[in-house]
């Protein structure tokens, strides 16, 4: 069946329709990774976006049930060169195409994926439509297009009930996890280092979280305007103003420093995928990390008398961690936990207990 991707730039690109045949507008990003298409589409960062793959064969090892990244996709749409048939790996356990059908997501593919990503990395991130309708009136889509905007994101995605995991192995710490769009790699890679972790929907007080005898406090990924969350952002400011160890990431990271006075702004195009060169300045080195995000930190907003720049792109030289001056409080932009991407900088969770532990040997 024909399909039709039209942006709000008003270019328009045809191909064959995968997954469901329900129009869907969304906004238009792409990842550059080569692998982890299941990862990315299950990653609640993503809801309310439609993702565009750089990479042309997607869908070659087919799609399995261990590497959900949540309890389902929440990408709205998904653009590919060429969609593989038939997933050829032992892990395999069904089709991709059959798996956008399942969740309704709408797809695309045969279009020229690095055209359009050339588009997206000139003209920026915009919001775009894809129709498997026969006849449609381009300025009348348009006109829904350029209405869109993604909001209500991090509401759609937390859960709506707290959920205790316990430490693999011997249990060494508690952590309470905020969970903004949360992926489960990161709450594996606390389990691994020992840490029994409980998940709090994201409209948790601040209070009921402090009361919980937790030796550290980690604060999600997830989706959307950082600047929409005003609610979060003053609990989380009350969560900063404790004394527990405190590491935020994606998101987190953005809304925590919302919380101490610095600003944040939406990038032309963001950056997703696994292989973004970030340089933590206090080691002096560069590490390969895993990203998603559409905002960022600006530096010039950073108090230096709360915060200091720790982490940065290599790229562009843009803001990718903060340290704070208050203990045992960092974040990061990028995420340590991958899934999909390297694991270079899982070092950052091993910190986090360090803190932790410190803090407990100090109580």
């Amino acid at each position: 069946m024909k399909a039709t991707l039209i942006l709000a730039s008003g270019a328009v690109f045809t191909g064959r329709s995968i997954g469901s045949t329900a129009d869907r507008v969304c906004e238009m990003v792409f990842n550059t990774s080569m692998t982890g298409y299941q990862e990315i589409l299950t990653d609640p960062s993503y809801a309310g976006q439609g993702i565009v793959m750089s990479y042309p064969l997607i869908g070659n090892y087919g799609v399995n049930h261990e590497d959900n990244e949540s309890s389902r996709p929440w990408a709205e749409a998904f653009i590919v060169r060429h969609l593989a048939r038939r997933g050829s790996n032992f892990r395999c356990e069904g089709e991709l195409d059959a798996y956008l059908k399942q969740y309704d997501i709408t797809g695309i593919e045969g279009v020229d994926t690095r055209a359009l990503t050339r588009i997206l990395r000139s003209q920026g991130t915009m919001n775009g439509m894809i129709t498997c309708a026969e006849h449609f009136n381009v300025e009348g889509c348009l006109q829904r297009i350029r209405a869109y905007r993604v909001e209500g994101t991090v509401e759609a995605v937390t859960r709506k009930e707290s959920q205790v995991y316990p430490a693999l192995g011997e249990q060494r710490l508690r952590v309470a996890l905020m969970d903004y769009g949360v992926k489960e790699n990161m709450i594996r890679c606390l389990q691994q280092r020992g840490c029994q972790v409980t998940v709090y929907p994201a409209h948790t007080p601040a209070a009921a979280v402090l009361s919980g005898g937790f030796d550290g406090v980690m604060l999600s990924n997830g989706p959307g305007d950082p600047a929409d969350n005003a609610q979060i952002i003053t609990e989380v400011r009350k969560l900063y103003d404790s004394n527990l160890p405190l590491f935020a990431v994606c998101l987190g990271h953005q809304l925590l420093a919302l919380a101490t006075g610095a600003a944040t702004r939406k990038m032309r195009f963001g950056h997703r995928g696994a292989n973004h060169p970030v340089k933590d300045l206090a080691a002096g080195r560069a590490f390969i990390t895993s990203q998603n995000h559409g905002y960022v930190v600006t530096a010039e907003s950073v108090d230096p008398s709360v915060a200091q720049v720790s982490h940065v792109n290599v790229n562009e030289g843009s803001v990718e961690g903060l340290r704070y001056n208050r203990p045992r409080c960092f974040t990061v932009l990028f995420h340590p936990e991958a899934s999909p991407g390297p694991r270079d900088t899982e070092y950052l969770f091993d910190r986090f207990v360090d803190m932790m532990e410190e803090a407990k040997g100090n109580a």
